[in-house]
């Protein structure tokens, strides 16, 4: 427990404000004591009357924008350094980006592609996890996770501050367009929408392709998210980007904006950034945008990434911010549940 403040000993009751850790919950600590006595070098408290007031009222993300190597430990180190990185500039929730340990290799379907991947838990989680337990850190870790033989998900792993496993989500939409051909690799995920109480905050991750389904954003919100966290690889076709480029990057930035009104909380993207080839084959490759961004309860983009450079952005969130805005925009209030059946339908004919 973390004290802060002055304290008066004798007769005279004293004011203490702390930080405290219940669980994996926060809280503020306002203690009245009656009367401190100090045996020797101990001090022992009589008196005392606990008032409690709510959770912790802000948490700092980091966003890691990657440029991936063809190199797979070179990838990891690189993860660990910005982490190391965000970490020192405050962040304490650190996000890295959709299958951030490999180049983008669902650009054509080869099955020697599935070498690629790997148990959770397993060597990458272990690693991220005692670094995460060193600097006091929250990292969600997207991987392409080998379940079983022959069985693959594109999983993202939430490693809490004391390294254990706290939470994995398994991509729920799996897309296949060109050179976005995912559904040759990843069986749908079958975790549910996932929320992970951590130290810090409950939060939600939802993997890229995700990111355009307001229903998946809106399952997160009503099991108690506050904050959805999207890694990402998403970007151009070289040869589509001077005529539809800015369209296309601005309805990312749009839809996922509108989840973070519609739902009443934060939104934290993460892209990698940079020019990736095929891994044989003929094919432009994908000039993936960077642009990372993170978005507040009313949508107003606090901190976005460029289009171009690696970079480690940092956003403190302020949590009473969400029940603000639901308050002011009662979406939430407002739906009409019993008028959603056909939701559950392919289309209605």
């Amino acid at each position: 427990m973390v004290v802060r403040g002055a304290y008066a000993s004798g007769r005279a009751f004293v004011w203490r404000w702390a930080r405290l850790e219940l669980g994996t919950r926060h809280c503020t600590l306002i203690v009245l004591y009656g009367r401190l006595e100090v045996p020797g070098d101990k001090q022992r408290l009589k008196g005392a009357k606990c008032l409690m007031s709510g959770d912790a009222t802000s948490v700092t993300v980091g966003l890691i924008q990657m440029v991936i190597s063809a190199d797979r430990s070179e990838n990891l180190s690189s993860a660990e350094q910005l982490i190391v990185e965000a970490a020192q500039r405050g962040a304490q929730i650190i996000c890295l980006p959709e299958l951030f340990l490999t180049p983008y290799f669902c650009q054509v379907e080869d099955p020697a592609m599935f070498d690629l991947a790997e148990p959770v838990p397993g060597p990458t989680t272990d690693a991220l996890g005692k670094l995460a337990a060193r600097l006091g850190v929250v990292v969600v870790a997207p991987l392409f996770e080998r379940r079983a033989k022959g069985v693959y998900h594109n999983s993202a792993a939430v490693l809490d501050t004391d390294g254990r496993l706290a939470g994995l989500y398994r991509k729920m939409h799996i897309p296949h367009d060109p050179a976005y051909y995912e559904k040759y690799y990843f069986a749908p995920g079958d975790t549910g929408f996932l929320v992970v109480t951590t130290r810090y905050c409950r939060l939600s991750v939802l993997i890229c392709w995700d990111q355009w389904f307001p229903e998946a954003a809106r399952a997160v919100a009503l099991a108690g998210a506050d904050v959805i966290f999207y890694p990402t690889a998403i970007g151009w076709h070289p040869a589509e980007k001077d005529s539809f480029g800015t369209q296309q990057r601005d309805a990312w930035t749009t839809v996922q904006r509108a989840h973070a009104i519609t739902n009443g909380l934060f939104v934290a993207a993460v892209n990698r950034v940079g020019h990736e080839l095929p891994a044989h084959g003929a094919g432009d490759g994908i000039v993936f945008w960077g642009s990372s961004f993170v978005a507040d309860p009313y949508g107003q983009i606090l901190v976005e990434g460029p289009t171009e450079q690696q970079t480690v952005l940092t956003a403190r969130l302020d949590l009473q911010h969400i029940e603000a805005a639901r308050r002011a925009w009662p979406f939430l209030r407002d739906r009409r549940i019993d008028g959603y059946g056909s939701l559950l339908k392919r289309f209605t004919d």
